[in-house]
Protein backbone atom coordinates (compact mmCIF):
# COMPACT_ATOMS: atom_id res chain seq x y z
CA UNK A 1 0.00 0.00 0.00
CA UNK A 2 1.60 2.98 -0.68
CA UNK A 3 2.34 6.11 1.23
CA UNK A 4 -0.49 8.93 0.73
CA UNK A 5 1.45 12.66 -0.03
CA UNK A 6 1.81 15.22 2.45
CA UNK A 7 0.07 18.43 1.41
CA UNK A 8 0.87 21.41 2.77
CA UNK A 9 -2.00 24.33 2.50
CA UNK A 10 -2.42 27.62 3.06
CA UNK A 11 -5.29 29.88 2.98
CA UNK A 12 -4.67 33.28 0.98
CA UNK A 13 -7.52 36.09 0.47
CA UNK A 14 -8.25 36.93 -2.36
CA UNK A 15 -9.03 40.61 -2.40
CA UNK A 16 -12.48 41.79 -4.71
CA UNK A 17 -13.11 45.29 -5.80
CA UNK A 18 -16.67 45.88 -6.75
CA UNK A 19 -17.52 49.45 -8.92
CA UNK A 20 -21.49 47.68 -10.44
CA UNK A 21 -24.10 46.73 -8.39
CA UNK A 22 -27.34 45.29 -9.34
CA UNK A 23 -29.50 48.07 -8.84
CA UNK A 24 -26.60 49.61 -11.06
CA UNK A 25 -26.82 47.41 -13.87
CA UNK A 26 -30.35 47.63 -14.14
CA UNK A 27 -30.18 51.53 -14.20
CA UNK A 28 -27.91 51.41 -16.88
CA UNK A 29 -29.94 49.52 -18.97
CA UNK A 30 -32.75 51.50 -18.23
CA UNK A 31 -30.57 54.47 -18.78
CA UNK A 32 -29.66 53.18 -22.50
CA UNK A 33 -32.95 52.32 -23.38
CA UNK A 34 -34.40 55.93 -22.46
CA UNK A 35 -31.84 57.51 -24.75
CA UNK A 36 -32.67 55.30 -27.06
CA UNK A 37 -36.30 55.95 -26.91
CA UNK A 38 -35.34 60.13 -26.83
CA UNK A 39 -33.26 59.21 -30.04
CA UNK A 40 -36.02 57.85 -31.94
CA UNK A 41 -39.00 60.43 -30.72
CA UNK A 42 -40.29 61.54 -34.21
CA UNK A 43 -40.98 57.48 -34.87
CA UNK A 44 -43.49 57.56 -31.92
CA UNK A 45 -44.19 60.82 -30.74
CA UNK A 46 -46.32 64.05 -31.31
CA UNK A 47 -43.91 67.18 -31.98
CA UNK A 48 -45.75 68.91 -28.72
CA UNK A 49 -44.28 65.66 -26.41
CA UNK A 50 -41.05 65.99 -28.16
CA UNK A 51 -40.90 69.50 -27.58
CA UNK A 52 -41.90 68.87 -23.53
CA UNK A 53 -39.03 65.97 -23.86
CA UNK A 54 -36.66 68.39 -25.16
CA UNK A 55 -37.44 70.95 -22.57
CA UNK A 56 -36.88 68.31 -19.40
CA UNK A 57 -33.53 66.97 -21.49
CA UNK A 58 -32.71 70.86 -21.24
CA UNK A 59 -33.59 71.00 -17.07
CA UNK A 60 -31.30 67.33 -16.82
CA UNK A 61 -28.71 69.20 -18.40
CA UNK A 62 -28.39 72.09 -16.88
CA UNK A 63 -29.24 70.94 -13.44
CA UNK A 64 -26.02 68.21 -13.76
CA UNK A 65 -23.79 71.13 -14.68
CA UNK A 66 -24.73 73.27 -11.45
CA UNK A 67 -24.12 69.76 -9.73
CA UNK A 68 -21.30 69.21 -10.87
CA UNK A 69 -19.99 72.81 -10.21
CA UNK A 70 -21.39 73.17 -7.02
CA UNK A 71 -22.02 69.30 -5.61
CA UNK A 72 -17.73 68.58 -6.08
CA UNK A 73 -15.82 71.92 -6.94
CA UNK A 74 -17.18 73.56 -4.41
CA UNK A 75 -18.23 76.62 -7.06
CA UNK A 76 -21.93 78.30 -6.05
CA UNK A 77 -22.76 79.92 -9.19
CA UNK A 78 -26.00 81.74 -9.89
CA UNK A 79 -25.22 82.97 -12.98
CA UNK A 80 -24.35 79.60 -15.31
CA UNK A 81 -27.51 80.83 -17.52
CA UNK A 82 -24.82 83.93 -19.15
CA UNK A 83 -23.22 80.70 -21.07
CA UNK A 84 -26.30 79.81 -21.99
CA UNK A 85 -27.27 82.68 -23.34
CA UNK A 86 -24.23 83.32 -24.88
CA UNK A 87 -24.05 79.82 -26.85
CA UNK A 88 -27.73 80.30 -27.77
CA UNK A 89 -26.92 83.90 -29.22
CA UNK A 90 -23.37 82.20 -31.31
CA UNK A 91 -26.26 79.73 -32.74
CA UNK A 92 -28.06 82.10 -34.15
CA UNK A 93 -25.75 84.55 -35.59
CA UNK A 94 -23.72 81.38 -36.89
CA UNK A 95 -26.60 80.56 -38.67
CA UNK A 96 -28.80 83.23 -39.62
CA UNK A 97 -26.24 85.72 -40.18
CA UNK A 98 -23.33 83.96 -41.70
CA UNK A 99 -25.69 80.75 -42.89
CA UNK A 100 -24.09 78.26 -41.66
CA UNK A 101 -26.13 74.87 -41.21
CA UNK A 102 -27.73 75.39 -37.53
CA UNK A 103 -27.08 71.91 -36.76
CA UNK A 104 -23.52 72.00 -37.35
CA UNK A 105 -23.95 75.43 -35.77
CA UNK A 106 -24.70 74.05 -32.59
CA UNK A 107 -21.76 72.39 -31.96
CA UNK A 108 -19.69 75.85 -33.00
CA UNK A 109 -21.39 77.73 -30.82
CA UNK A 110 -19.63 75.73 -27.97
CA UNK A 111 -16.51 77.55 -28.45
CA UNK A 112 -17.82 80.66 -27.18
CA UNK A 113 -18.93 79.64 -23.48
CA UNK A 114 -15.49 77.33 -23.48
CA UNK A 115 -13.39 81.09 -24.36
CA UNK A 116 -15.65 83.37 -22.30
CA UNK A 117 -15.45 80.89 -18.94
CA UNK A 118 -11.33 81.04 -19.08
CA UNK A 119 -11.37 84.77 -18.58
CA UNK A 120 -14.36 84.42 -16.46
CA UNK A 121 -12.85 82.06 -13.84
CA UNK A 122 -9.58 84.07 -13.85
CA UNK A 123 -11.44 86.98 -13.05
CA UNK A 124 -13.77 85.66 -10.18
CA UNK A 125 -11.85 82.58 -8.88
CA UNK A 126 -10.15 84.60 -5.79
CA UNK A 127 -13.88 85.05 -4.81
CA UNK A 128 -14.97 83.19 -1.97
CA UNK A 129 -18.80 81.76 -0.77
CA UNK A 130 -21.24 84.81 -1.57
CA UNK A 131 -18.36 86.85 -3.30
CA UNK A 132 -18.18 84.44 -6.17
CA UNK A 133 -21.72 83.81 -6.16
CA UNK A 134 -22.50 87.29 -6.16
CA UNK A 135 -19.52 87.84 -9.45
CA UNK A 136 -21.46 85.08 -11.82
CA UNK A 137 -24.67 87.17 -10.97
CA UNK A 138 -23.02 90.00 -12.31
CA UNK A 139 -21.16 88.58 -15.49
CA UNK A 140 -24.67 87.76 -16.18
CA UNK A 141 -26.12 90.97 -16.03
CA UNK A 142 -23.38 92.43 -17.86
CA UNK A 143 -24.11 90.01 -21.23
CA UNK A 144 -27.62 90.80 -21.01
CA UNK A 145 -27.05 93.92 -21.05
CA UNK A 146 -24.42 93.72 -23.93
CA UNK A 147 -26.82 91.43 -25.71
CA UNK A 148 -29.07 94.44 -25.54
CA UNK A 149 -26.96 96.61 -27.14
CA UNK A 150 -25.12 95.33 -29.59
CA UNK A 151 -26.40 95.77 -33.17
CA UNK A 152 -24.58 91.90 -34.23
CA UNK A 153 -27.58 90.53 -32.61
CA UNK A 154 -30.19 93.19 -33.19
CA UNK A 155 -29.89 94.76 -29.96
CA UNK A 156 -32.66 94.20 -27.71
CA UNK A 157 -35.04 93.19 -30.52
CA UNK A 158 -33.80 89.97 -30.62
CA UNK A 159 -33.29 87.31 -33.15
CA UNK A 160 -35.60 84.98 -35.11
CA UNK A 161 -33.99 81.53 -36.54
CA UNK A 162 -35.92 81.56 -40.20
CA UNK A 163 -33.45 79.57 -41.65
CA UNK A 164 -35.18 76.39 -39.83
CA UNK A 165 -37.81 76.44 -42.21
CA UNK A 166 -35.58 75.62 -45.27
CA UNK A 167 -36.23 71.86 -43.23
CA UNK A 168 -39.31 69.79 -42.57
CA UNK A 169 -41.12 68.81 -39.25
CA UNK A 170 -40.03 65.78 -39.42
CA UNK A 171 -36.81 66.82 -40.07
CA UNK A 172 -36.31 69.02 -37.15
CA UNK A 173 -38.01 66.70 -34.71
CA UNK A 174 -35.29 64.07 -35.68
CA UNK A 175 -32.45 66.79 -35.33
CA UNK A 176 -33.82 67.75 -32.30
CA UNK A 177 -34.18 64.38 -30.82
CA UNK A 178 -30.81 63.23 -31.65
CA UNK A 179 -29.25 66.24 -30.18
CA UNK A 180 -31.49 65.61 -26.98
CA UNK A 181 -30.41 62.32 -26.87
CA UNK A 182 -26.33 63.35 -27.13
CA UNK A 183 -26.90 66.48 -24.74
CA UNK A 184 -27.57 63.64 -22.24
CA UNK A 185 -24.94 61.18 -22.82
CA UNK A 186 -22.75 64.01 -22.71
CA UNK A 187 -23.55 65.67 -18.90
CA UNK A 188 -25.20 62.83 -17.70
CA UNK A 189 -22.68 59.86 -19.15
CA UNK A 190 -19.79 62.65 -18.92
CA UNK A 191 -20.12 63.14 -15.34
CA UNK A 192 -20.68 59.87 -14.54
CA UNK A 193 -17.13 58.42 -15.80
CA UNK A 194 -15.63 61.91 -14.33
CA UNK A 195 -16.74 60.49 -11.37
CA UNK A 196 -16.01 56.60 -11.59
CA UNK A 197 -12.64 57.80 -13.06
CA UNK A 198 -9.28 58.18 -11.30
CA UNK A 199 -10.01 62.00 -11.04
CA UNK A 200 -12.62 61.01 -8.81
CA UNK A 201 -10.99 60.67 -5.14
CA UNK A 202 -9.76 64.40 -6.32
CA UNK A 203 -12.91 65.50 -7.01
CA UNK A 204 -14.67 64.05 -3.49
CA UNK A 205 -11.61 66.19 -2.32
CA UNK A 206 -12.62 69.53 -3.90
CA UNK A 207 -16.04 69.82 -1.60
CA UNK A 208 -12.97 70.12 1.68
CA UNK A 209 -11.50 73.69 2.09
CA UNK A 210 -8.41 74.71 -0.73
CA UNK A 211 -5.36 74.09 1.54
CA UNK A 212 -7.20 70.38 2.97
CA UNK A 213 -7.59 68.96 -0.62
CA UNK A 214 -3.86 70.78 -1.58
CA UNK A 215 -2.37 68.79 0.86
CA UNK A 216 -2.76 65.21 -0.70
CA UNK A 217 -1.42 66.65 -4.11
CA UNK A 218 -4.40 67.34 -5.63
CA UNK A 219 -4.15 69.62 -8.51
CA UNK A 220 -7.04 71.64 -6.57
CA UNK A 221 -6.47 74.77 -8.44
CA UNK A 222 -6.55 73.31 -11.88
CA UNK A 223 -9.18 70.66 -11.16
CA UNK A 224 -11.38 73.38 -10.33
CA UNK A 225 -10.81 75.71 -13.34
CA UNK A 226 -11.52 72.68 -15.85
CA UNK A 227 -15.13 71.64 -14.17
CA UNK A 228 -16.07 75.10 -14.61
CA UNK A 229 -14.92 75.24 -18.26
CA UNK A 230 -16.63 72.00 -18.73
CA UNK A 231 -20.04 73.24 -16.57
CA UNK A 232 -20.03 76.20 -18.93
CA UNK A 233 -19.83 74.07 -22.16
CA UNK A 234 -22.88 71.91 -21.01
CA UNK A 235 -24.69 74.60 -19.71
CA UNK A 236 -24.11 76.32 -23.66
CA UNK A 237 -25.27 72.85 -24.65
CA UNK A 238 -28.37 73.07 -22.92
CA UNK A 239 -29.15 76.70 -24.06
CA UNK A 240 -28.46 76.14 -28.16
CA UNK A 241 -30.58 73.59 -28.31
CA UNK A 242 -33.59 75.15 -26.03
CA UNK A 243 -33.43 77.75 -28.25
CA UNK A 244 -33.35 76.65 -31.77
CA UNK A 245 -36.28 74.57 -30.29
CA UNK A 246 -37.62 78.06 -29.83
CA UNK A 247 -36.97 79.73 -32.84
CA UNK A 248 -36.19 83.07 -30.89
CA UNK A 249 -34.07 84.55 -28.79
CA UNK A 250 -33.97 87.76 -27.12
CA UNK A 251 -31.88 89.40 -24.11
CA UNK A 252 -34.26 88.72 -21.54
CA UNK A 253 -35.05 85.31 -22.00
CA UNK A 254 -31.26 84.18 -22.77
CA UNK A 255 -30.08 85.47 -19.67
CA UNK A 256 -33.23 84.72 -17.83
CA UNK A 257 -32.22 83.95 -14.08
CA UNK A 258 -35.03 81.27 -14.13
CA UNK A 259 -32.11 79.29 -15.25
CA UNK A 260 -30.17 79.14 -12.48
CA UNK A 261 -33.14 79.44 -9.65
CA UNK A 262 -34.38 75.80 -11.79
CA UNK A 263 -30.94 74.41 -11.15
CA UNK A 264 -30.74 74.83 -7.73
CA UNK A 265 -34.23 73.61 -6.45
CA UNK A 266 -33.29 70.39 -8.47
CA UNK A 267 -30.45 70.21 -7.50
CA UNK A 268 -30.88 70.75 -3.65
CA UNK A 269 -34.62 69.14 -3.59
CA UNK A 270 -33.55 66.26 -5.39
CA UNK A 271 -29.98 65.78 -3.71
CA UNK A 272 -26.97 67.40 -4.39
CA UNK A 273 -23.71 65.32 -5.09
CA UNK A 274 -25.46 62.94 -7.17
CA UNK A 275 -26.85 61.76 -10.59
CA UNK A 276 -29.83 60.30 -9.24
CA UNK A 277 -31.02 63.45 -7.23
CA UNK A 278 -30.80 65.55 -10.45
CA UNK A 279 -32.97 63.32 -11.94
CA UNK A 280 -35.58 62.95 -9.55
CA UNK A 281 -35.39 66.98 -8.92
CA UNK A 282 -35.63 67.53 -12.46
CA UNK A 283 -38.85 65.20 -12.77
CA UNK A 284 -40.64 66.69 -9.99
CA UNK A 285 -40.39 70.02 -11.32
CA UNK A 286 -40.78 69.05 -14.71
CA UNK A 287 -44.53 68.01 -12.81
CA UNK A 288 -45.31 70.57 -11.05
CA UNK A 289 -44.29 72.92 -13.85
CA UNK A 290 -46.67 71.48 -16.00
CA UNK A 291 -49.38 71.15 -13.44
CA UNK A 292 -49.24 74.20 -11.64
CA UNK A 293 -47.09 76.58 -13.98
CA UNK A 294 -50.51 78.67 -14.19
CA UNK A 295 -50.43 79.69 -10.90
CA UNK A 296 -47.60 82.14 -11.26
CA UNK A 297 -45.77 84.04 -8.39
CA UNK A 298 -47.81 81.18 -5.87
CA UNK A 299 -46.28 78.54 -7.54
CA UNK A 300 -42.60 79.62 -7.32
CA UNK A 301 -43.70 81.11 -3.71
CA UNK A 302 -44.35 77.08 -2.97
CA UNK A 303 -41.18 76.10 -4.72
CA UNK A 304 -38.97 77.98 -2.88
CA UNK A 305 -40.65 77.21 0.68
CA UNK A 306 -40.16 73.33 -0.74
CA UNK A 307 -36.09 74.47 -1.67
CA UNK A 308 -35.75 76.32 2.17
CA UNK A 309 -37.89 73.38 3.73
CA UNK A 310 -35.02 70.86 2.29
CA UNK A 311 -31.87 72.54 3.22
CA UNK A 312 -33.47 72.68 7.03
CA UNK A 313 -34.38 69.79 7.43
CA UNK A 314 -33.09 67.28 4.97
CA UNK A 315 -29.86 68.71 3.36
CA UNK A 316 -29.03 65.33 1.09
CA UNK A 317 -32.19 65.90 -0.51
CA UNK A 318 -34.71 63.20 -1.49
CA UNK A 319 -32.10 60.91 -3.00
CA UNK A 320 -30.38 61.25 0.07
CA UNK A 321 -33.07 60.07 2.24
CA UNK A 322 -33.69 56.94 -0.13
CA UNK A 323 -30.33 56.10 -0.02
CA UNK A 324 -30.63 56.09 3.96
CA UNK A 325 -32.94 53.58 4.03
CA UNK A 326 -32.05 51.76 0.94
CA UNK A 327 -28.05 50.75 -0.34
CA UNK A 328 -29.28 50.57 -3.99
CA UNK A 329 -27.02 53.49 -6.24
CA UNK A 330 -28.36 54.12 -9.91
CA UNK A 331 -24.69 55.36 -10.59
CA UNK A 332 -22.14 53.42 -7.92
CA UNK A 333 -19.20 55.63 -8.07
CA UNK A 334 -17.84 53.87 -4.67
CA UNK A 335 -14.84 51.34 -4.91
CA UNK A 336 -16.47 48.31 -2.23
CA UNK A 337 -14.45 45.46 -0.87
CA UNK A 338 -16.69 42.35 -1.14
CA UNK A 339 -15.72 39.51 1.61
CA UNK A 340 -12.99 37.96 0.52
CA UNK A 341 -13.22 34.32 -0.59
CA UNK A 342 -10.13 32.10 1.16
CA UNK A 343 -8.29 30.74 -2.12
CA UNK A 344 -6.74 27.55 -1.59
CA UNK A 345 -3.36 27.39 -2.57
CA UNK A 346 -2.00 23.05 -3.00
CA UNK A 347 1.98 23.26 -1.47
CA UNK A 348 3.35 19.71 -1.83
Amino acid sequence: MSAIPYVATTEVPEVVVQRQTRSGRIAMTLAVLAMIAVAVMPWWASTGTIRSVLVLCCYIAVAQMWNLLAGYAGLVSVGQHAFMGAAGYALFVLAQTYGINPFVAVFLSLLVPAALAVPIYLLLHRLDGPYFSIGTWVVAEVFRLTASNLPLVNSGAGMSLRVMKDYSAFERNVAMSLLCAGMLLVTLGGSYWLLRSRFCLALIALRSPPVSASSPGFPFLKLRFLIYVASAVGCGLAGAIYFMAQLRITPGSAFDPMWANVAIFIVMVGGIGSIEGVLIGSLIFFIADRWFGEYGATYFVVLGLMTLLVALYARTGIWGLISKRWDAPWFPIRRKLVDPEPLTRRIS
